[in-house]
């Protein structure tokens, strides 16, 4: 079974009737992705039931928490959700970059948890997964994995996660209390730079039939959940802000390649907003600028490779940004001399420096290419770039410890601080940044060719038919169709949050 095998029908009414049974003894409940998208819309009796749950446990009723508007201080349900706009102190621009917070997401603390929903429940719900007799495999080089494995536990089947073991020790330490076995977490040979060696393994595993794989990389599900429910979480943040000033104007939304599924978000802002869709990639390995390649760390962006789900003939921009400044903005963002250094020499406010801890490395890798496309249009303070911080620090203190020791000597002090951050924030240029012509689409669509027909054995047709836009588009008719399956599935488990 491929990624492209979506359905909105009952493939196997066998398997779909035993995981409406497990789910009934799971006591899950599924959230409907028109719900997962706008949060007013969940039943007021589940909103109520949550006010008693941990966030970052495995209970069922978290999975009405998997979306972007959940609130840090208390637990409850945000009307807009939860972002900063960066200023100019900051980034050293006049134009607002405004990031919303992943690590408000429950369980992981980062947004991939809703892509992994988006990709199981419809095949779940088709009879495509047996919750009971399969494996569901998760290949990630950041936080799908983990995602993965959190909805894997909730439902009740046994997740596998597939990774780099050069990853973040935090990463697997968050792995080692989840999994059902200790033989679930797999590490592959290399650093985030590997995703072919993640593939390999997922072909090994894959020849076994109780082992499903849900690549990121592939699943359209990943795309759409982004398209419709990060995209519209922006476009609300967006329009709140614009409420009290009518002059601001969304110009570009900004992500790391990854998966590609955040870029998803990128289409729905143009659709509804007129915005350009900037993708970033290392510049350790600037597969899409350049058709290079190459070792990096800015961990949760896979490489080397163009995603299937990278809709590449709409996007607008590419960009790369490296890893050294990363690194380094990790360390000043994340201790006690940096943050002095921004206070005292930089003013930036305290409100701002207490949210640094929001961003891991992959969110500054963002905030740095939003830099570079606002340097690189000339935005005025009336532009805004949005962005998204995919997870926090929290996942990275070992790197601090690292780059520390391998770049400062173990050493750091207000002078390095102000030097790094003139470097690597106040030094951002709009080198290596290419506003994509018609040509430099097709070079890097084609590209993928090499991975998705000769590696991995999608038709030349099936990888074809992905350039045009009507394809895309007939995608998102989908998303109504698995709410309508996940209504008369949760009818007929009959499970309520008073039998959770």
């Amino acid at each position: 079974m491929k990624s492209t095998d979506l359905t909105s029908s009952v493939v196997d009414g066998a398997v779909r009737k035993r995981n409406l049974e497990s789910l009934r003894n799971a006591g899950v409940v599924l959230p409907k992705f028109s719900e997962l998208a706008d949060a007013a819309s969940i039943p007021q009796s589940i909103r109520g039931e949550l006010a008693a749950v941990d966030p970052d446990s495995p209970h069922p009723l978290n999975l009405f928490r998997v979306h972007w508007y959940n609130s840090r201080r208390d637990g409850s349900f945000a009307a807009v959700p939860d972002h900063i706009v960066l200023p100019s102190s900051l980034t050293g621009v006049d134009a607002k970059i405004l990031v919303l917070f992943g690590n408000r997401f429950p369980m992981i603390r980062a947004h991939k948890v809703l892509a992994a929903y988006a990709c199981l429940a419809p095949r779940v719900l088709s009879g495509q997964f047996d919750i009971e007799r399969q494996r569901a495999v998760w290949p990630s080089t950041g936080n799908y994995c983990r995602g993965g494995v959190a909805i894997s536990r909730i439902i009740g089947c046994r997740g596998v996660a597939v990774l780099p073991a050069g990853m973040s020790v935090e990463r697997f330490r968050w792995l080692e209390k989840w999994v059902t076995e200790p033989g679930d977490i797999i590490r592959t040979p290399g650093t985030e730079s590997n995703v072919k060696e993640i593939y390999d393994a997922c072909n090994e595993l894959a020849a076994d039939p109780q082992n499903v794989i849900f690549n990121q990389f592939s699943e359209f599900a990943n795309y759409l959940v982004h398209y419709r429910c990060t995209g519209s979480a922006i476009g609300r943040t967006f329009e709140s802000l614009a409420a009290s000033d009518p002059s601001l104007r969304l110009r570009a939304f900004v992500a790391a390649s990854g998966s590609a599924g955040t870029l998803g978000a990128g289409d729905f802002l143009k659709d509804h907003f007129g915005s350009a869709t900037v993708a970033v990639e290392a510049l350790e390995c600037p597969t899409l600028l350049n058709n290079g390649f190459g070792d990096h760390n800015i961990q949760g962006i896979g490489d080397k490779h163009v995603p299937l789900i990278h809709n590449v003939m709409n996007t607008d921009v590419v960009t790369a940004v490296s890893d050294r400044s990363t690194n380094a903005l990790n360390v000043v963002f994340n201790t006690p001399q940096g943050r002095d250094y921004l206070a005292s020499r930089r003013g930036v406010p305290p409100a701002v420096i207490e949210q640094l801890s929001s961003l891991g490395i992959s969110s500054i890798c963002n905030i740095l290419a939003a830099i570079k496309t606002a340097k690189y249009y000339g935005m005025t303070s009336s532009d805004v770039v949005t962005t998204v911080a995919t997870d926090g620090a929290e996942m990275y203190s070992s790197e601090v410890e690292k780059t520390l020791k391998s770049d400062f000597g173990g050493r750091f002090d207000a002078i390095d601080a102000a030097a790094a951050f003139g470097q690597h924030a106040l030094g951002a240029t709009t080198d290596h940044l290419i506003e994509l012509t018609l040509r430099e689409r097709e070079r890097i669509f084609n590209l993928g060719y090499f991975t998705w027909v000769e590696q991995q054995g999608y038709t030349t047709e099936d990888f074809r038919s992905r350039a045009k836009q009507s394809f895309w588009r007939g995608l998102q008719e989908l998303l109504p169709a698995w709410d309508a399956m996940i209504e008369e599935a949760n009818a007929e488990a009959a499970v309520t949050p008073a039998a959770v």
